[in-house]
């Protein structure tokens, strides 16, 4: 330890007999230079990093048992995932929510359906699973809103989320769907147009 700081660190009693009963200590509580041969880096909390757990066909079941579903960045464009994946949940007779800040109405096989613009207008929230089809920094914003609501299931398309997407989302919901590992088929993880009816057959729903 460096000289300057060894005396910095020694507590000295002052002349005064009047005060210097002040400064006795127990001596076992005595605080000397020598109790810090430990480094202070070690007095410091060490927080372990979080370690992200695997989605599997058990998450799946429970996201597909929900009643309803919502589709955060639902897209009018047929080529873009938001619009396959509200179709895919169209297509499977499960009423599905489309969401997107334009609020355009999405037209799918000749049927026009509306838009709403946020995760608060959704009837239901508690008892809806959402997919996201979003930037992550937009997926994490929407994720913090769905807890707020009672969310409790979410599906995470890949190129959504981040790692700081995904430790909230496994931090603060019931069920997730999210990554290239565990029992997804698909090639680049996670995805409702892959595994979505692995899921559904799994709780007789198809």
């Amino acid at each position: 330890m460096h000289p300057i700081l060894r005396s910095s660190l020694v507590f000295k009693a002052p002349s005064s007999s009047k005060s210097s009963h002040l400064y006795k200590t127990h001596p076992r509580h005595r605080f000397s230079s020598s109790t810090l041969t430990t480094p202070l880096s070690r007095y410091h909390h060490q927080s372990k990093p979080f370690k992200m757990p695997i989605s599997t066909d058990s998450h799946l079941r429970t996201f597909f048992q929900s009643p309803k579903f919502a589709v955060v960045g639902a897209s009018t464009n047929p080529a873009k995932y938001g619009y396959k994946v509200f179709a895919w949940y169209l297509a499977h007779s499960l009423p599905a929510t489309p969401i997107n800040p334009s609020g355009a109405p999405i037209e799918i096989n000749g049927t026009s359906y509306p838009v709403v613009k946020s995760l608060d207008e959704i009837p239901d929230p508690a008892e809806t699973s959402v997919s996201f089809i979003t930037p992550p920094a937009v997926t994490l914003k929407s994720l913090k809103q769905a807890k707020e609501l009672g969310v409790k299931c979410v599906f995470l398309q890949p190129g959504t989320f981040d790692d700081e997407v995904l430790e909230f989302a496994w931090g603060n919901f019931k069920s997730v769907l999210a990554g290239a590992e565990g029992d997804t088929r698909g090639g680049e993880g996670w995805c409702v147009l892959v595994d979505g009816e692995r899921g559904l057959k799994g709780i007789g729903k198809l």
